[in-house]
């Protein structure tokens, strides 16, 4: 299959924000799409646009059930499975000592756990057709967190480990590997996707108080735009070098810029010490 064919997607959280973007582009590129929601209904109006080409499907990535039978579907409806977009997550703002022990495993449940059991799923699937292209979205936060961002960053950041190595185990394979680490885009997760620490505590409220604060602020003003990260997604699908991280948003690129040089400066001013500690005659 060249990288100009038509191609099967599967994507998933896609009723909403960065998920719902990227459907209708890809719908609208000429490529099929397999969009899952745990509300499909909310799907419809893409199923009957493009009855050829989509279909919906009910997923919770943490139910494995449900996990096999969208994969199933794709199947079914298409016969192969080209690009995996691990999309469904939501954010969780809180200071560590915040947050519930139920609120925290939920988030890596979904956010982490969820999108190794759809890579699990689909990886079969691309070995044997000997190619294929997960595209694992991230956040900005997965690769330099924020204050508040304790467990959704760190849920984020393990999958981005992750995701490291698989791009390595999966490569004699054809398939590929892509990070996506967007910045604030105008879409719903400060508002509807993004849980809030059961328990507030007056001792966060210099710290993790003002990001929260910041985020209130640019709800509804967040200079991302889903429709322009859309297309760029299919672009990168489509290249023939395709990157390990890709980087959306003036924003992010900025974090990105900044966490890489701080950790250079410190690299650098604690080597000597670090190489103390081999043996001699390393």
């Amino acid at each position: 299959m060249s990288n100009n064919e038509a191609k099967v997607w599967l994507i998933t959280g896609s009723s909403t924000g960065f998920g719902r973007a990227l459907a209708e582009a890809v719908l609208k590129h000429g490529d099929s799409l397999i969009a899952t929601a745990r509300r499909p209904e909310q799907l419809n109006d893409l199923t009957s646009e493009y009855p050829e080409t989509a279909k919906a499907v009910r997923l919770d990535v943490t139910n494995l059930t449900e996990v096999k039978a969208a994969v199933d579907a794709a199947l079914e409806a298409f016969g192969r499975i080209d690009v995996l977009v691990n999309n469904a997550g939501y954010g969780l703002i809180g200071a560590l000592e915040e947050v519930s022990e139920e609120q925290i495993r939920r988030n890596f449940e979904t956010n982490l756990f969820g999108a190794i059991n759809m890579m699990r799923a689909v990886l079969p699937i691309m070995r044997q057709q000997k190619t294929g292209h997960i595209l694992n979205m991230s956040a900005i936060a997965g690769f330099s967190n924020e204050l508040g961002f304790s467990i959704y960053g760190g849920a984020k950041f393990a999958l981005e480990g992750v995701s490291e190595a698989v791009h390595g185990e999966v490569a004699p394979f054809g398939i590929k590997v892509t990070i996506v680490e967007p910045g604030p885009f105008r879409t719903d997760f400060i508002g509807r996707s993004l849980d809030r620490a059961e328990h507030s505590m007056d001792v966060y409220k210099e710290t993790v108080g003002k990001f929260l604060q910041f985020l209130d602020k640019i709800e509804g003003r967040q200079p991302g735009d889903p429709d322009k990260a859309a297309q760029v997604i299919i672009q990168v699908v489509n290249s023939a070098n395709p990157p390990r991280r890709l980087v959306l948003g003036k924003y992010a690129y900025s974090k990105f810029r900044q966490k890489i040089e701080s950790l250079t400066a410190e690299l650098d001013a604690w080597e000597q010490v670090a190489a103390s500690t081999d043996f001699n005659n390393s």
